[in-house]
């Protein structure tokens, strides 16, 4: 007999906490709430409540819980860590200060060094100590514990709340890193302990030692956070723990989270980017580019064949700090719902990537924000109506915005608000069509492989036009866009990635360390999923390396094929490098040896994934679910004149599989609205997605 499970994902953002239950029976409910952000425990655990009694459950009943959050993210950005306190190796003090003597901004003479003006680690708080091992390991200068202590002690003294260690080489040999810790254990047994041999085994000093700082620096906040969420979880007796969504897509206990929160960076993005690939697989269109746009950002993600890409380890920043751990690829720009537009001092027309926030927000928010955004051009235009916004819980004002894209715009480029709202609209839609094409057509892919999927709040009022500049077939507009993020939660696995760098070569691999340290890396996955309760049946490994050809300076990761490492091993490794480079780079040279420079192996622990039902089917005839018909502004290519059009306005709610809408049209539903463009046409699959595509000429 099958068990059904009841699951809820809660992803907490920097302005609303997004819930959504889902029980194997069909049941599906979802609740946004403001986020607290000096406790977001508190609005999660609130959230949870409101949730459960919607769905007329008690909390205990909540089998499995699992959370994304910004909390690392925003201590990062916010330069709000602790005080830290560094032990390298002696001459190695100011590593990260010097950094790779690269600034952000090549040709800018006014810009600031995030590592140098926000430091994560204080300079009189590096301390050195004698030690030194080579590149090979071996050890050169035995470590001088008597001059740790001293260290450990003055900066116990200085009332440090975490210490990262970092010494040079420990990704071969960690004894000395080892042997630091156990004597912090012993001096200061209450600081937060950070080793960079733990949190970045591999090569490239500066990227493991800034990885270390920056686990050290959001350490004790962020494990704090974890610890009291996961306490109050257990006294409601909300699942049997809580699980939270890492950079690179898999989930990890709180136990796991609290010792390396630095592995959280970009955990709430993500989630976006795996709700999309489910969605996608459930529609049948498993390869996705996610466009999930806020008020302030848009995500943009590109999964083919709903594969998730991971960043090179060298671009893995967050706030230009160097994070070296595995994140996805999923990219933020300054475009959203509350970008705000201006006509410069040179006369330019822009908009973003400044925001106007939640506070004072958009003009036709009534809050006090008198600057034009691009919510106030979609009311403008017709497509946000007054009594509608968010189910008709919060009213716009269209008058507020009509002045404000007069005043701050039109006047100022002698057009009409109809035109100047119209561009605004455009120029912010424009924006987000190049991030795609940077992220998809410049990387080897083509956006007309794939699907575009409408997430956020904004996200359905901006795909129908980005699909339509970028050739994109068709937009998947999910049952509830503002809440992707909370699904994606609920559609991966435990994941552990743990990697260790060999420096070998194709043309002369040494097939006994690369044996030995895969079967090492496997042991070590196996167990950290064997601690954490994973039975041995749900339990699976991935291998990848990390490769390059002689004499570059950046790799390219690709999948490696399981089994025992040999010639056969080595060369098939070495042709998807071959096909993953001439993809990437368009050049490929299948002459030259290849360099295995790192090897990593990922433990997965399956859990249960939630399952897209499908919805109660109707006829292509929808009219029933239209609402209203109201004027809104259309156009039907970039090169015609926009018009003024009765539109129908259908309640997303009443929607049957199987209803067809031709555009153009509104569809308006509590988080979000969907526009359909002139030329297009939708069709309402048999999970209840809203599929746009492109009229037949």
């Amino acid at each position: 007999m099958e068990v059904l499970m009841k699951r809820i994902g809660v992803d907490v953002g920097g302005t609303f906490t997004d819930l959504v239950l889902w029980d194997d029976d069909g049941t599906v409910v979802v609740h946004k709430t403001p986020s607290t952000n000096h406790d977001p425990s508190i609005g999660t655990m609130d959230g949870i409540e409101v949730l459960a009694e919607r769905a007329g459950i008690d909390p205990s009943d909540i089998d499995m819980f699992f959370h994304g959050t910004t909390v690392a993210t925003n201590i990062v950005l916010e330069h709000n860590g602790c005080n830290v306190g560094m032990i390298t190796t002696e001459g190695f003090r100011d590593l990260l200060h010097i950094a790779r003597k690269k600034r952000p901004l090549n040709y800018s003479n006014y810009q600031d060094l995030p590592w140098q003006k926000w430091q994560l680690v204080p300079r009189r708080n590096r301390r050195v100590v004698p030690e030194r091992i080579d590149a090979t390991g071996n050890v050169l200068v035995a470590l001088d514990e008597d001059a740790v202590r001293r260290e450990v002690r003055l900066l116990r003294e200085r009332g440090v709340d975490a210490i990262a260690v970092a010494f040079l080489h420990s990704y071969r040999n960690p004894t000395h890193e080892k042997r630091v810790k156990d004597i912090i254990l012993e001096e200061y047994p209450e600081v937060f302990i950070s080793l960079s041999s733990e949190v970045a085994p591999q090569y490239r000093e500066y990227e493991r030692f800034s990885t270390a700082a920056l686990n050290a620096f959001i350490g004790p906040k962020t494990s704090s956070y974890i610890a009291n969420l996961a306490q109050k979880a257990a006294a409601a007796q909300v699942g049997d723990d809580v699980h939270l969504m890492t950079s690179a897509g898999g989930l990890v206990t709180s136990r796991s989270a609290s010792e390396q929160p630095v592995s959280l960076l970009t955990s709430g993005v993500v989630a976006g980017l795996l709700g999309g690939c489910a969605i996608g697989k459930a529609s049948g269109f498993p390869s996705v580019i996610t466009l999930d746009v806020g008020g302030t950002s848009a995500d943009i993600g590109v999964a083919p064949n709903g594969t998730l890409r991971m960043k090179h380890l060298l671009d893995t920043r967050i706030g230009d700090y160097h994070a070296m751990v595995p994140m996805a690829e999923v990219d933020t720009i300054g475009a959203g719902g509350g970008s705000i537009a201006m006509v410069d001092e040179g006369g330019m027309f822009r908009v973003g990537p400044r925001s106007a926030g939640a506070f004072p927000g958009p003009a036709c928010y009534a809050r006090g924000g008198t600057e034009p955004t691009s919510t106030d051009a979609m009311v403008m235009m017709g497509w946000l109506r007054k009594d509608s916004f968010l189910s008709g819980t919060m009213k716009v004002e269209p008058e507020l915005a009509r002045t404000a894209i007069q005043d701050h715009v039109a006047d100022k480029l002698g057009t009409g608000v109809d035109e100047a709202a119209m561009g605004i609209f455009k120029i912010l839609a424009h924006s987000m069509t190049e991030a795609i094409s940077l992220h998809s057509v410049r990387k080897g892919y083509d956006p007309r492989d794939f699907s575009l999927i409408a997430e956020g709040g904004a996200g359905p009022l901006f795909a129908w036009q980005i699909a339509d500049q970028l050739g994109i077939p068709r937009v998947i507009v999910p049952g509830h866009p503002g809440i992707t993020s909370a699904v994606g939660l609920l559609t991966t696995d435990i994941r552990y990635e743990i990697p260790t760098t060999v420096w070998t070569s194709s043309a002369e691999a040494d097939l006994n360390l690369l044996q030995t340290q895969m079967d090492r890396l496997a042991r070590e996955a196996t167990a950290q999923l064997e601690a954490d309760g994973v039975p041995a049946e749900n339990i699976s490994l991935e291998r990848s390396v990390d490769c390059r050809y002689v004499g570059q300076g950046y790799e390219l990761r690709v999948p490696a094929p399981d089994g025992d490492i040999d010639d056969v091993w080595v060369k098939t490794v070495a042709e998807s490098f071959h096909e993953a480079h001439g993809r990437t780079y368009s050049q490929r040279f299948d002459d030259k040896p290849v360099q295995l420079i790192n090897i990593r192996v990922t433990g997965v622990g399956a859990v249960p994934h939630v399952r897209i039902t499908e919805i109660e089917k109707g006829t292509a005839d929808c009219s029933a679910a239209i609402k209203t018909v109201t004027r809104a502004l259309f156009w039907r290519d970039d090169t015609a004149a926009p018009e003024w059009i009765d539109t129908p306005v259908y309640d997303r709610s009443l929607l049957l599989a199987g209803n067809t809408i031709d555009g153009p049209a509104i569809v308006e539903q509590f988080d979000s609205t969907t526009i359909i463009g002139m030329n297009q046409h939708a069709t309402v699959d048999a999970v209840g997605h809203i599929i746009i595509e492109r009229k037949p000429a």
